[in-house]
């Protein structure tokens, strides 16, 4: 089966499983395997689905909206590219303004095509502007592992945003489909299996549920989802959590363990482990502890092993709750539900699950805090630290890089300081800004001291941002950089396997001063030596800078240290003799 023909076949599907009862189509070429497909699954003895073809776009357009209107589920259209997906704007403007869930699905020519004045060939990406709900540009689709995952939550996706689940208001999507010829079967793929000559199974969820279930409003205003207990449950939370005491309460109440980063607002209570990370980087304790259930909150991604813990789950259910309507966080595409809160049903009293979590997060924590007191004033020490000694009602603001990381493997849970972070787009830009922003915000709604844990590209990347105008409010914020001459994340990365070129494009060293341009900007500047001269460093008043100078190589080996030690705390934990 070739690539187009796969991606369409499996889109057909997942949108019929989603619900989609009506289609209309405009003839075309490109958008031949839609076609095709659709008319397949139009044609099974039994289907549900009612195939719809007009030669004009624009009649094909508006009867997809009568259907839609009238109907009260999302209908699709189908069009090829060019010309004719412009003549479906008028439809989507309509379905805008009055709410119809409208699926637009307009075939495209593949990026090598564009611009080269190739036949039917215009700019279509975000065609209809802000008249719609979401845009896609969906991948080519190729032939290699994850696309069938991909294609059926993009389907669920879309289908939710037209639909105006989880508490969003109905409208049309617009999915634009870049296919490459070949683009019908071959003779020897006809009669085949769906997944024959394909990497990965095609097929959806057992029983023709769809991908991805969304939850109906409930009683609270939010789509409520009721849940079983299971005694082999986990709470994943990310930085962006909507409601970060529901997800602690919920970790409390089933006895599951709570896998939260400092910026989700739920770190803490009972069940939240402080070095899981660790636990997440070791093979044989996550095959021994694979969850039937995950719930995950936020936008989980700081670590390799988290998004790995997702990804294993794609056997179990793995509930996502939503960040607001419309909103949802899926990185690793193993989303079955999707709701704004979760109630649980028969919680039971066995806490062997959490104890084995709890007793692991406890040994490797006592393992990492044995090499960090061997070594000297060090990135993942720093954060540590800070975690530990911001006083109660305080702020701490973590650049996205490495020092979230840092602080996500070695913070302890606490409920009284505040943890913030820019994770929605992970950028390095502005940093010093958000921070100051941040701080005055706290200590203007009455929070207490604020400290922002940067790394040294940060704060150079955002220097203007410490320059203050003499009438400018300055808040109580105590700038502390860990300052290793470069980008100290691409040392942990597969790029440092590259020597040849690894300092120069992604090592970065700049050489900086940071007393000078504390100086230049009227900061008072402070280089921490020692733990005890960074714990005396810190406290103050005013926007200030402290210093803590690392070596990135140093670093490197100290992380895997640490992951070495972490991992042998773990192997005799379950083999003391």
């Amino acid at each position: 089966m070739n690539p187009s023909t796969a991606f369409a076949t499996v889109l057909s599907d997942e949108l019929v499983r989603c619900g989609l009862r009506d289609v209309v189509i405009a003839p075309g070429s490109r958008s031949a395997p839609l076609a095709m497909a659709l008319h397949a699954a139009a044609s099974q003895p039994g289907s549900a689905l009612r195939l719809h073809v007009r030669v004009d776009e624009r009649a094909a357009g508006f009867l997809a909206l009568g259907l839609a209107k009238s109907g009260g589920r999302p209908a699709a259209v189908v069009c090829t590219s060019g010309t004719a997906a412009a003549h479906l704007h008028a439809a989507v403007v309509e379905a805008d303004e009055s709410g119809v869930p409208l699926l637009v699905l307009t075939a495209d020519r593949p990026p090598e095509l564009r611009g080269t004045g190739a036949n039917q060939t215009i700019d279509q990406v975000k065609l209809y502007g802000d008249a719609v709900r979401l845009f896609c540009e969906a991948g080519v689709p190729e032939n290699r592992p994850g696309q069938a995952a991909y294609w059926r939550s993009l389907a669920c996706r879309a289908w939710s945003a037209a639909a105006g689940n989880v508490a969003a208001w109905p409208g049309p999507v617009h999915l634009n489909l870049p296919l490459r010829e070949p683009l019908v079967p071959g003779l020897a793929d006809a009669g085949a299996a769906a997944d024959s000559g394909w990497c990965e199974p095609l097929d959806g969820r057992p029983g023709g549920a769809p991908w991805i279930r969304f939850a109906a409003a409930g009683t609270s205003g939010l789509p409520e989802l009721e849940l079983d207990w299971t005694e082999r449950g986990v709470v994943v939370c990310g930085d962006g959590t909507a409601d970060p005491a529901a997800a602690v309460a919920l970790a409390e109440l089933a006895g599951w363990p709570l896998l939260a980063e400092p910026s989700s607002g739920a770190r803490h209570g009972p069940a939240a482990l402080a070095s899981y990370q660790f636990l997440l980087d070791c093979l044989p304790f996550t095959a021994a502890h694979v969850p039937d259930v995950i719930v995950s909150a936020g936008r989980p991604g700081l670590s390799r092993g988290q998004l790995a813990l997702l990804r294993r789950g794609g056997a179990a259910r793995h509930v996502v709750l939503a960040q607001g309507p419309g909103r949802w966080s899926d990185p690793a595409r193993t989303a079955t539900d999707v709701t704004g809160r979760v109630l649980l049903r028969h919680a039971g009293a066995s806490a062997t699950w959490l104890d084995s979590w709890q007793a692991a997060d406890q040994a490797v924590r006592r393992a990492a805090d044995r090499v960090l007191a061997a070594g000297g004033l060090s990135e993942p020490l720093v954060a540590r630290e800070l975690a530990a000694h911001v006083p109660p009602g305080g702020l701490l603001w973590v650049a996205s890089s490495m020092p979230a990381r840092d602080l996500d493997r070695h913070m302890l849970p606490r409920s009284d300081v505040r943890v913030l972070a820019s994770r929605g787009a992970s950028g390095i830009d502005g940093l010093v800004s958000s921070a100051i922003g941040a701080a005055l915000a706290h200590q203007a709604a009455g929070g207490g001291a604020a400290v922002a844990l940067l790394g040294d590209l940060a704060l150079l990347h955002d220097a203007p941002g410490l320059v203050l105008g003499p009438a400018e409010p300055r808040p109580d914020l105590c700038l502390v950089v860990v300052n290793n001459d470069g980008g100290g994340i691409f040392s942990t990365l597969e790029q440092a396997a590259f020597p040849e070129s690894f300092e120069r494009v992604f090592g970065t060293p700049h050489g900086a001063d940071l007393r000078a341009l504390a100086a230049a900007a009227g900061l008072r500047y402070h280089r921490a030596h020692s733990l005890a001269d960074l714990r005396g460093a810190v406290p103050g008043s005013g926007l200030r800078l402290v210093e803590v100078r690392t070596d990135r190589a140093d670093g490197a080996k100290l992380r895997s240290a640490l992951r070495e030690a972490c991992a042998a705390a773990l192997q005799n934990l379950n083999d003391p003799d």
